[in-house]
């Protein structure tokens, strides 16, 4: 094979695995740092993707990929806070990002329109990006992975490109994950959505207009999302265990149950279903392990938590722009990989659990609007330095774990490294 492929090296600082949100920013924010990246996505962009409502800790992300200008210029739909039916008395009631700080707002958006738009971004600051590429297996060398072996759709052989580093930001399909990991299911959160589109929805009114809709039931809760002026996102999620003691097939249960609403009902009222239905289940999951010799983890091949929030696309862009930092650093002193990468995963480890285990008491609906506010105040802040109702915000708007993804600092690493006897030698 020679030494080129189509105009690009086979040999790269960084490979990622996968374009989607986790795998471009991660790219991008490398690229910009001067360094040559390769992404490989097994799907052509634009490609469908659920998960159309994002929170303010997705910001900061985009800000320093340049984005946040095109985000507003393509008319992508605000998204100032959230509505909810949920609590013991089943009476409705609000919270607002802008009592959280800094950011007043977030975006719903189209993912086949938001994943491309940052895709596209990471091509701009240099990253070569290939798409119909699926990874087919890692090289190894002594223990350590340096790269990886891949196929192009529509062409035969099989192709390998090398690294100092790969990232596997393969999503649910955990490419290097399934290899080197275990995957814990978080049982609590063992459950399925069916969801599906409408057009000529209604809006919540006034200072709600744009907010995402959380209404509880019984035995589960729907989304409502107002992705764009025309078009609702409106979803169903329940124990996989409840959905299969029924007869009823997953789109009879969405139906059935949409009928038991009463603000989500109402929006839907002269609406028109606009698309058929889809599902999703079991998904809420943590990696034993986030990285080893060569590999690491971002976005949801690492981890992924019960969408109630819709915490997974800032989580993925979030870390994917502590991990850009951390392997920048990596690649300018190799010798501290392991421990930096430590950091990293602790870092990311101990957000996720906050979300999880704030997420998993939340479905107890027997409980009052109140308790929620101190359950997230005793997850976030124990010293009560914020009001309960802040901590509330901080903690579903993602900026909560900001400042332990973005506050790593790795100087006493490297002058550690600096100075022991491997390194004074040479």
């Amino acid at each position: 094979m020679s030494s080129t492929l189509y105009g690009f090296p086979e040999k790269f600082d960084v490979i990622v695995i996968g374009g989607g949100p986790a795998g471009a920013t991660t790219a991008g924010l490398l690229a910009k740092r001067g360094h040559s990246v390769l992404v490989l996505d097994r799907e052509r962009f634009p490609r469908y993707h659920v998960g159309e409502s994002l929170i303010p800790a997705f910001m900061k992300p985009m800000e320093e990929l340049g984005l946040t200008e095109r985000m507003e210029a393509r008319g992508f739909e605000r998204k100032y806070g959230g509505t909810l039916v949920w609590g013991n008395n089943q009476i409705p009631w609000n919270f607002s990002f802008g009592e959280g700080g800094p950011y007043k707002y977030a975006y719903h958006t189209r993912r086949a329109d938001l994943d491309a738009m940052i895709l596209d971004r990471a091509r701009e600051l240099g990253a070569y990006v290939v798409e119909d590429a699926t990874v087919k297996d890692p090289i190894e060398e002594d223990g350590r992975v340096v790269g990886v072996r891949y196929a192009l759709r529509g062409l035969e052989g099989i192709r390998e490109a090398r690294a100092s580093l790969v990232i596997d930001a393969s999503g649910q399909a955990r490419v290097l994950a399934r290899k080197y990991a275990e995957v814990n299911w978080h049982e609590q959160l063992q459950n399925v959505a069916v969801w599906t589109y409408f057009d000529n929805c209604h809006r919540l009114p006034g200072d709600e207009f744009s907010n995402i809709l959380i209404e509880g039931l019984e035995h589960g809760w729907f989304w409502a999302i107002p992705i764009d002026k025309g078009t609702t996102s409106v979803g169903y999620v329940t124990r996989s265990a409840t959905a299969g003691a029924t007869d009823k097939s997953l789109e009879e249960l969405f139906v059935s149950e949409l009928a038991k609403t009463t603000k989500l009902k109402d929006l839907l009222s002269d609406a028109r279903m606009s698309a058929g239905y889809r599902t999703a289940r079991d998904w809420s999951y943590t990696n034993d392990r986030f990285h080893g010799d060569g590999w690491v983890l971002v976005g949801d091949s690492a981890a992924f938590v019960d969408p109630l929030f819709s915490t997974g696309v800032a989580l993925a862009t979030m870390a994917g722009s502590a991990l850009a930092g951390i392997v920048d650093k990596i690649i300018q002193h190799p010798e501290i990989e392991e421990k930096a990468l430590d950091r990293y995963a602790t870092a990311y480890q101990d957000f996720f659990h906050d979300i999880r285990k704030f997420v998993e008491q939340f479905y107890d609906r027997s409980k009052t609007k109140g308790f929620y506010f101190s359950l997230a105040q005793e997850i976030t802040d124990p010293d009560h330095e914020n009001d309960a109702s802040v901590d509330f915000v901080k903690l579903v708007s993602g900026l909560s774990g900001q400042h332990r993804m973005f506050n790593l600092d790795f100087d006493d690493l490297i002058a550690d490294a600096a100075t022991s006897p491997a390194i004074s030698e040479n």
